[in-house]
């Protein structure tokens, strides 16, 4: 009995860990915005779009630019630069 209760708790120990790793995944309708929202949260600083397509790899570039323009526009990203040097900057 002590052995499984061991096994049960490192189980659960790791399940907890992989869930905070990962977050939230969501599925449906808006998951991939949802998954670009939860990589710019994650950040600490300033990121490109090329740190939220290694975050997101199964995400369009295309789409992260719609999601970052939606968000710039809602006045919860700002863009530093142009081009392909261009930074983004989250406000708290």
């Amino acid at each position: 009995m002590p052995w499984l209760e061991y096994m049960i708790s490192t189980i659960l120990a790791a399940y907890h860990e992989f869930e905070q790793r990962l977050g939230r995944l969501s599925s449906g309708h808006g998951s991939k915005a949802d998954m670009i929202q939860n990589a710019i949260d994650g950040f600490i600083g300033d990121f490109s779009l090329s740190d939220l397509e290694n975050a997101c790899p199964s995400v369009g570039r295309d789409w992260i630019r719609a999601v970052l323009q939606r968000l710039r526009k809602e006045g919860k990203v700002e863009v530093i630069g142009k081009g392909r040097y261009a930074r983004w900057r989250k406000y708290q």
